[in-house]
């Protein structure tokens, strides 16, 4: 992914795991969002946590430190995981060990899928399913989108009026880069 370009963006838990249906796991992602947004090195404009994948819409906007941000997103919280999974559950731990030279444990599969959003239309087709992807057959998990907690889907459901994560973006305030 470029800096100052928009993607949508998936990102999935090892083996499909459903570690991140826990919401201290989600508390993780969105710690690690509020923070890289107030660092501002992204924009968020939408969002959902599902129990073993997330998407999202955003932008990279400058480098943090020597990282990219979508790096720094993924080893912190990869970090975090790690963290809570060994004081809370550690025989669930086992099930990321890996055997790297980088790591012994991977939470996130390394193929995470991201492409560039280039069109209005392509931008209100991802916030749709974005947003109704809880709402899907499999996971039944809200009756609405904006019932869903882990979304950007009642900030959108408002206008933008509540904003209760504190990082998002509207797509249409969005910088023209």
């Amino acid at each position: 992914m470029e800096l100052l370009k928009p993607y949508f963006y998936t990102a999935t838990i090892k083996d499909w795991h459903p570690v991140i249906a826990d919401n201290n796991f989600q508390s993780i992602i969105l710690d690690s969002l509020k923070y890289l947004s107030q660092k501002k090195c992204i924009e968020v404009y939408a969002f959902v946590i599902m129990p073993n994948h997330l998407h999202m819409i955003w932008q990279q906007l400058e480098m943090n430190g020597k990282e990219t941000p979508v790096s720094s997103f993924m080893k912190f919280t990869a970090h975090e995981f790690q963290k809570r999974l060994r004081q809370k559950n550690p025989k669930e731990l086992k099930s990321y060990e890996v055997t790297w030279l980088s790591r012994n444990y991977n939470f996130w599969l390394p193929d995470s899928h991201s492409f560039e959003l280039y069109s209005e239309k392509l931008w209100l087709q991802k916030i749709d399913y974005i947003h109704n992807n809880p709402l899907q057959e499999h996971w039944k998990l809200a009756l609405c989108p904006e019932e869903y907690l882990f979304s950007s889907a009642k900030f959108y459901y408002t206008g933008g009026k509540e904003n209760d994560f504190g990082f998002l973006v509207h797509y249409m305030d969005r910088e023209q880069y």
